[in-house]
């Protein structure tokens, strides 16, 4: 460990002393807390404080913090203790109450014990740098070679994967060809796909399907060891029907050998995890990990990373907050219904319940009938099924099916809520008849709260990618209608993922209630985007921005890596939107607020900023939207008074007097 790291926590220690004249262990910890994750910084490791475990016994405790791999598996754990205390005394009073003993480390002001199979192997005086630098770097040593052992099971996954691939579609075009049965049972399939999801579906997607059912089988089966959600929730049913038709047996365990290793690798990691939370996460950073290996394209047209909990909490929190105050009711309350529209690995719902805890008989309620979810792949649909029913238990102890997730595509849905705007079609189609009565039920209820991440992906940076974001036609049309029909652009790209969830969500959100969104940040002052800021102030009567930044494309001083809360190149923001039936009816426009973090503040400060600051307690400012619809870079000028030198009135005129403009012939690039 470097000597600076511990000439660091040695003067901080001395000035929590002077500054608390105390020694208690809730004082003096803070000072090796922050010497462990700075050092597990520099290690690409996470450090978690007061993290959860079950003891043999099955009781649950919390030891003072862990350091975690990449994928959430625990490499060491960390226990502090007073310094009056008889620290040996305090290490065997732990370990009678079923405190781990492979790879930990207790401390106070004075004293590191690491203990590693059940022995002490270092003991050292933290005052002595040379001792103590030794410390935390000794805590890897023991599980060191597992470790460097998963990056190269996970690097062999992705060289074998395209080989397992090759053969599973070589099988099933065989038994497309030659089984009656596979052949009846994928049509069926096919035509409630076809219904549910996307009418353009055709067999070679639910071969897709299939294929991602068969591959990530093992993974649920042993993260999640004591759920059996894999072989009967009601989509997963009808896999496996299809599967059983001719994959069984040897055939199954014959083809996937290939990939054994990468199985194994994760049954090694998965059974260190005891917490929870910690399984949920694992899951997801290993479904994240999968998807772009197995179809790199999918997951960047899906948007295909996970929602950091600091961001998923700040939002929940803050939507409870805006119902509170605008409508009198907060989310766990009857009656107001809450749609996550692309719910990933189901993240949101998963934290609402979280948020929900103590409340059991209003939780109950909640789950069964007013919480709901759409998904549109079937991996993380899979993967959100099993979170949320799995958190459902470890909250009340008691496992129960949750009914309202549906296998759909959202943006198609546009049935019953959206009849009021032009369109008439329903949509109640799905995978099984299961699925078609969820849909149904979420169709017919007023949805009080929108919360979500929805894709971003805008167009593909390459036509040969032969990557394009489907079409969705009457979103569409609602956006020619609206955000389009508003702006003064000659050329836009409102037809982005997250501006299709947008138009989508403000049409299914009731009267009254609250739409919560992190999305790209180019709706804040993109040019493109002004009529969608002229129709949302319109649509709403309340809007609330907090801008993450983090757009590495506006500025080149930025990381992606580094100072955006997602990793990406694509600037972030969080928004809330409320909309008030007495807005609507005396027609005034939104009050707009607006808060921004720094520049160049790292993901790592955004993430513990929103931990630490819930909305209530922002500072926002209240923007005033210029006569050209901005809420930021405001505008002074009479330019709009001036003649233009081209307009799309000009253009499309057909007599003299409705010609305005210098220039009425336009180029190709208009």
């Amino acid at each position: 460990m470097s000597q600076i790291l511990i000439n660091d926590y040695l003067k901080q220690l001395d000035l929590i002393k002077r500054a608390s004249g105390s020694q208690r262990e809730t004082i003096v910890r803070e000072a090796f807390k922050d010497l462990l994750k700075a050092w597990g910084r520099q290690h690409d490791l996470i450090f978690l404080a007061e993290y959860p475990l079950k003891t043999a016994t099955k009781t649950n405790i919390a030891v003072d913090g862990a350091l975690l791999h990449e994928l959430r598996m625990p490499l060491g754990y960390w226990e502090a203790k007073d310094a009056a205390d008889d620290l040996d005394e305090e290490i065997t009073k732990k370990f009678k109450k079923g405190y781990p003993q492979d790879n930990i480390i207790f401390s106070d002001d004075r004293t590191a014990v690491l203990v590693q199979h059940k022995e002490e192997v270092l003991r050292c005086d933290m005052a002595d740098t040379a001792q103590a630098g030794e410390a935390a770097p000794a805590v890897l040593r023991l599980r060191a070679q597992g470790d460097r052992r998963f990056p190269r099971r996970v690097e062999q996954f992705k060289a074998d994967l395209p080989t397992v691939l090759q053969a599973l579609r070589a099988m099933i075009d065989k038994q497309e060809t030659g089984n009656a049965d596979f052949r009846a049972a994928q049509a069926r399939f096919l035509a409630h796909a076809q219904e549910a999801i996307n009418p353009a579906l055709g067999a070679a997607d639910v071969r897709e399907m299939l294929i991602q059912h068969i591959l990530t089988e093992e993974i649920f089966a042993n993260v999640f060891n004591d759920s059996d959600f894999h072989q009967h929730n009601n989509v997963a049913r009808e896999l496996y029907a299809l599967e059983g038709a001719f994959f069984t047996g040897a055939l199954k365990k014959n083809t996937l050998k290939g990939l054994e290793t990468y199985y194994a690798a994760i049954r090694a990691a998965a059974a260190q995890i005891s917490s929870h939370g910690e399984k949920q996460t694992f899951l997801k950073v290993i479904y994240e990990n999968f998807y772009k290996v197995y179809n790199t394209k999918a997951a960047d047209r899906l948007g295909v990373v996970y929602t950091p909990n600091e961001i998923v909490r700040f939002m929940i929190d803050g939507a409870d907050w805006l119902c509170e105050t605008h409508f009198g009711k907060n989310l766990i309350d009857r009656d107001v219904d809450i749609l996550d529209p692309a719910t990933g690995t189901g993240t949101y719902i998963c934290e609402l319940l979280e948020h929900f805890r103590g409340q059991p008989k209003k939780l109950e309620h909640k789950y069964r009938h007013e919480l709901h979810a759409n998904e549109v792949a079937i991996l993380p649909y899979y993967v959100a099924n099993l979170n949320i029913e799995s958190t459902y238990a470890a909250i009340t102890g008691q496992y129960a099916e949750f009914p309202n997730l549906c296998f759909v595509d959202t943006l198609d849905n546009v049935g019953l809520h959206t009849a009021a705007k032009g369109t008439t079609a329903e949509l109640f189609g799905s995978v099984s008849e299961e699925n078609v009565a969820r849909i149904k039920r979420q169709n017919s209820r007023k949805i009080s709260v929108v919360i979500g991440n929805p894709p971003y992906n805008a167009n593909q940076a390459n036509e040969n990618d032969n990557n394009k974001n489907r079409e969705y036609p009457q979103i569409d049309q609602r956006i020619k209608a609206t955000y389009i029909a508003e702006s003064t652009a000659q050329k836009t790209k409102l037809y982005d993922m997250y501006a299709r969830f947008f138009r989508w969500a403000s049409d299914r959100l009731d009267a009254n209630g609250v739409l919560a969104f992190v999305t790209n940040r180019s709706f804040i002052e993109s040019r493109t985007f002004d009529g969608f800021r002229k129709t949302v102030a319109q649509e709403f009567a309340d809007i609330y921005v907090v801008d993450l930044g983090g757009d590495v494309r506006a500025n080149p001083k930025l990381s992606g890596t580094k100072h955006n809360v997602f990793g990406i190149q694509t600037g972030v923001a969080i928004s809330f939107m409320v909309k008030k039936v007495s807005a609507t009816r005396d027609k005034r426009l939104a009050r707009v607020h607006y808060v921004r973090r720094p520049e160049m503040e790292t993901a790592e400060e955004k993430l513990s900023f929103l931990a630490s600051h819930p909305m209530r307690a922002l500072d926002f400012d209240e923007v005033q939207p210029d006569k050209m619809h901005n809420w930021v870079n405001l505008t002074s000028n009479d330019f709009e008074t001036l003649m233009p030198l081209a307009s799309k009135e000009t253009k499309a005129a057909k007599t003299a007097g409705k010609e305005r403009a210098i220039f009425k012939l336009f180029g190709l690039a208009s």
